[in-house]
């Protein structure tokens, strides 16, 4: 008798937001519980993994953190595409954090191309709470609501890497989100689209 299998789903999941708005630290807490106060700029992209369970579903989040200086926003294209999901991380201290995040969301669109752009899931963190307890945020939860509701009622949460407060529920709702997504498209290698011209494209199979 064949025993039962678990269903799996491998989701890829880009993290993206200024440099030093804390998205290595916010990765590194839901993965491994862990929190630096060492602050190393990600060169490039790195990714971790964590599997979970969601239902009757085995996940495996493969998490993309991807370097918030522009000089390397060329990679992004390889990176970006076959994502099921993209999160946008600010600083609630920083201002200028939160108002970059229309260039990250439009970058992030314009590299990984999806299917159908407006239904794209993404998911923002405001990250940071915790410094000087709450006195020196500049962002307001009610300003970047407002910013969600505007860019397709995105889920947002306020998190704090360092006191690891809503970490794993932010996570959790990122898996859930990529989930819902993910039967949506079909699971293929897709740099090998860039390489064929868009005639061929179009009279290619539809399945």
């Amino acid at each position: 008798m064949d025993l039962p299998t678990k269903r799996r789903a491998l989701l890829k999941i880009i993290v993206l937001g200024d440099s030093g708005v804390g998205k290595t630290t916010l990765m590194n807490q839901y993965v491994y519980k862990k929190f630096s106060q060492q602050y190393k700029a990600t060169i490039g992209a790195d990714f971790v993994t964590k599997e979970l369970q969601i239902d009757d579903k085995l996940v495996t989040l493969q998490i993309w953190d991807t370097a918030g200086q522009e000089r390397f926003q060329s990679l992004g294209v390889a990176f970006y595409r076959g994502a099921d999901c993209c999160v946008l991380v600010y600083d609630v201290n920083i201002h200028k954090s939160f108002e970059t995040l229309r260039n990250w969301h439009e970058e992030f669109i314009k590299q990984a191309d999806p299917a159908d752009p407006d239904a794209f899931p993404f998911v923002l963190l405001g990250n940071k709470i915790d410094i000087d307890g709450g006195n020196s945020r500049v962002v307001s939860e009610k300003k970047a609501r407002d910013w969600c509701a505007s860019n397709g009622n995105i889920p947002y949460f306020e998190t704090s890497a360092k006191e690891d407060y809503n970490v794993d529920d932010a996570f959790l709702c990122i898996a859930k989100t990529a989930l819902a997504s993910e039967h949506e498209h079909n699971i293929y290698f897709q740099g090998i689209s860039e390489t064929v011209s868009e005639t061929e494209q179009r009279g290619g199979c539809a399945c």
